[in-house]
């Protein structure tokens, strides 16, 4: 019995000392670093761990916005990063399409709880349960609607345009029973934009310019990479990759890290809404997002404890890797550096 034991004990002492290999050192390290005093040294720490180029943007209520970068705009003509770059803000364009959509349901043009199958009756045969799936659940990513970019084949032949991307999720089992879980999904969101492209006859990014761009003042937001300079965009790398992924259009929005942040905060103080448009986007989406595409990450929140935005952007992505973990960290320790100096 006490042989048994000893040797348990022995075994059990090998597998700890073995699962050491498998932490993730990286995050640990930047967890349990001391905190710095600003938020500079804190994005030059960042960098240390190997991101390219940082731009982090602050507006706290009352202070005029702050703005730090570190890394590189473009690290191939050395050119550092800049607070006015113009990023990929992925799937932070998400918020606007709600809005808008917010808008086009008060108007009396998107019915919420009208069907798939209603607006988009060629689909119906392609999307299992397409009859049971709402606007309302689209628009929650409560409508079971595979998400393009999990199909296998997404990464190895990546499609051309945007019918191709779509027929990565088309004639696919549903996820789930439309309205019983959760599970987010790009297709859903790409459907919108096109379900507003179809109601208005013109595309949503001139909508979104028209009733939410233009109105909040927002003149360096544009809807997609043929809009802009393309110098003026932040380059974004993949990890052990040299390609420069800044030139890639993928139908998404860009913009610079302050405008993100105007937009953010207007969205949380119901400014960029009329009169009874909060309402509903209250019943439909969310008040921040994250944004991740090849070459480019976003975090954009308001933290009402504060009244502060904090948008942060960095261009350097592994999907294999640890860098999503590690930018939310780095953005977690930037929050807590800010809540500490307003706190003082």
């Amino acid at each position: 019995m006490k042989q048994t034991k000893r040797i348990l004990i022995i075994v059990f002492i090998i597998a700890s000392i073995s699962s050491l290999y498998f932490v993730p050192w990286i995050l640990v390290k930047a967890w349990i670093l001391p905190l710095p005093d600003t938020v500079q040294e804190q994005l030059n720490e960042a960098i240390d761990f190997g991101f390219d180029g940082m731009i982090v943007y602050v507006d706290q209520a009352g202070k005029p916005p702050e703005f730090y970068t570190a890394g590189w705009h473009d690290r191939k003509n050395k050119i550092p990063a800049y607070p006015q770059a113009l990023f990929k803000i992925a799937s932070i364009t998400k918020l606007y399409v709600a809005v808008a959509t917010a808008k086009l349901v008060k108007a009396g043009r998107l019915f919420l709880d009208k069907t798939l199958a209603d607006y988009f009756p060629e689909l119906a045969g392609r999307i299992e349960c397409s009859d049971k799936i709402t606007l309302r659940m689209m628009l929650q990513h409560r409508s079971g609607i595979p998400n393009f970019v999990d199909h296998p084949d997404f990464w190895t032949k990546p499609p051309k345009n945007r019918q191709e991307t779509l027929e990565y999720a088309l004639d696919l089992p549903a996820d789930f029973e439309p309205g019983e879980d959760y599970g987010y999904s790009n297709t859903n969101y790409m459907l919108i934009e096109d379900l507003i492209d179809k109601t208005l006859g013109y595309p949503h990014q001139q909508y979104i310019k028209e009733e939410i761009l233009i109105p909040l003042g927002l003149k360096h937001t544009f809807g997609s990479l043929s809009e802009v300079d393309i110098d003026d965009v932040m380059s974004g790398y993949y990890v052990g990759v040299e390609t420069d992924f800044k030139t890639e259009d993928t139908g998404l929005m860009l913009a610079t890290a302050e405008d993100v942040g105007i937009f953010l905060r207007a969205l949380n103080d119901g400014s960029v809404f009329n009169e009874g448009e909060q309402e509903i986007y209250s019943s439909i989406y969310v008040y921040e997002h994250a944004g991740l595409l090849v070459g480019y990450q976003s975090i954009a929140k308001y933290h009402k404890d504060m009244d502060m935005v904090v948008i942060q952007f960095n261009n350097t992505t592994n999907f294999d890797g640890y860098d999503w973990n590690l930018a939310e960290i780095i953005y977690s320790r930037i929050v807590k550096i800010l809540r500490n100096k307003k706190s003082a």
